[in-house]
């Protein structure tokens, strides 16, 4: 790969997909971007930190990969605006799979999601943009997951999921085969989804109900 890749923000999800980027011999990070101007100019992970405007004017589309390191807690609509003002920019977002994660051959992973290590996602399932499967989250076949959700750490999806856009299951949450759950919803963490759920639903427990 000769474009070089900058990482959008500079906390603990963005080092997540710093670490999983250098196990890469093919991939030159070339730092993390920032528009907290507290934080630009120091070091994280041993990468230089950047104003995000003063790189955006250098390099243009052409010249660089995004990778989106804002995280998501509750509903992502920052990492979600993010991600589609700077695709309005022309900018394109290279998706990240960890090498210790596992996915099928023929599943559909679009631009800009990420796949972090020890997660497993099986045949027939369909990943959306920008979307985060994160670590030690199990997809089963033929899911398919929204834009800009975020599938926390330790999450269970059976077969046939459908997940909506901007949604967030939060950490240990385990949804049922053949459910349904409609876009800018939240599962809480541990919850145990048995029932399909309409679009803004907020839901907890087990099994979930709502909150």
């Amino acid at each position: 790969m000769s474009k070089l890749i900058f990482i959008v923000g500079a906390g603990g999800h963005a080092k997540v997909l710093l670490e999983c980027l250098q196990q890469k011999n093919d991939i030159e990070v070339a730092g993390f971007l920032e528009i907290d101007k507290a934080v630009v100019g120091t070091s994280v992970s041993g990468m230089p930190v950047y104003d995000q405007d003063a790189i955006l004017k250098k390099y243009s589309p052409k010249d660089i990969f995004l990778v989106n390191g804002l995280g998501s807690i509750a509903i992502p609509i920052l990492r979600k605006k993010q991600f589609e003002q700077l695709k309005q920019a022309g900018y394109f977002f290279y998706s990240v799979v960890h090498p210790f994660a596992y996915h099928s051959k023929d599943v559909v992973i679009d631009e800009g999601a990420q796949i972090l290590a020890r997660s497993t996602v099986l045949t027939g399932t369909k990943i959306g943009c920008n979307t985060i499967i994160n670590t030690s989250a199990s997809v089963d076949h033929d899911c398919e997951i929204g834009n800009h959700v975020h599938i926390a750490p330790g999450v269970v999806l059976s077969g046939h999921v459908k997940i909506g856009d901007t949604c967030h299951i939060g950490v240990g949450a385990n949804i049922i085969q053949g459910i349904q759950i409609g876009s800018n919803s939240l599962i809480a963490a541990g919850a145990v989804v048995i029932s399909n759920l309409p679009k803004n639903s907020r839901v907890a427990g087990v099994p979930a109900k709502v909150i």
